[in-house]
């Protein structure tokens, strides 16, 4: 992916902070668009669909979390990556932003040599998940990585990239069981921090909309995609 036809929509309230980011991502060549709230966020995303939107959790009118989930609903943002901005002291849960369908975060107050790396390394994972682009159909189900769409009984299903990726990585080997530390690698990658619940909560939602059957739990090791 070229950084001068990179899309990045930077969200937060804060002036100074949309200032900073968008002048060092500029530096780099990066397309930046900007937006001061939530709801603002989620026309400009419809709008301009960015690769990658970093976006405040404490905002005005929509806070990033409600932000999140809504563009998530939007099939035509499934492919974006989104990551949070959050402040040390913020009474802020790792695990309830994923859960809201984030990919990452990013700790305030933001140095600008960190953030840069940081971005190229989210969009570095674009760009090597989409080298593999294959169409897998398996027990009814298609899973179609160009498009990151999934046709289950004649109806396209929906889902957040990581939760496609996850999908994706179990589904292309069905019955190998994927130990923990593999998903996090090939879904999250290194340059993330996550945790075990992390892929729990993604399961969860995959068996709440691909069905409880497809995926088997294997404890103290990881998950597997049943056929």
């Amino acid at each position: 992916m070229s950084k001068k036809t990179t899309k990045i929509l930077l969200v937060d309230d804060e002036p100074d902070i949309l200032e900073i980011v968008s002048y060092n991502l500029v530096q780099e060549g990066f397309e930046i668009f900007t937006a001061s709230n939530g709801k603002e966020a989620i026309l400009k995303a419809i709008k301009e669909i960015p690769d990658l939107i970093i976006m405040d959790v404490m905002m005005p009118e929509m806070d990033g979390m409600e932000a999140c989930e809504n563009i998530r609903r939007i099939p035509a943002l499934n492919h974006v990556i989104i990551a949070f901005l959050t402040a040390r002291n913020e009474d802020y849960s790792q695990l309830a932003g994923f859960d809201a369908g984030a990919d990452d975060y990013i700790t305030k107050p933001i140095k600008p040599k960190l953030l840069v790396s940081k971005v190229r390394a989210l969009l570095r994972r674009i760009k090597d998940q989409d080298k593999n682009s294959e169409t897998i159909n398996i027990q009814g189900i298609e899973i179609n990585r160009e498009e990151y769409k999934i046709i289950k009984d004649d109806i396209v299903i929906a889902l957040p990239r990581k939760e496609f990726e996850l999908f994706y990585l179990l589904a292309s080997k069905p019955g190998k069981v994927f130990k923990r530390e593999e998903i996090l690698e090939k879904v999250w990658g290194n340059d993330v921090v996550v945790g075990g619940r992390t892929i729990d909560v993604h399961i969860r939602k995959l068996r709440e909309k691909i069905g409880d059957r497809y995926f088997k739990t294997i404890k103290g090791v990881g998950y597997k995609f049943e056929v």
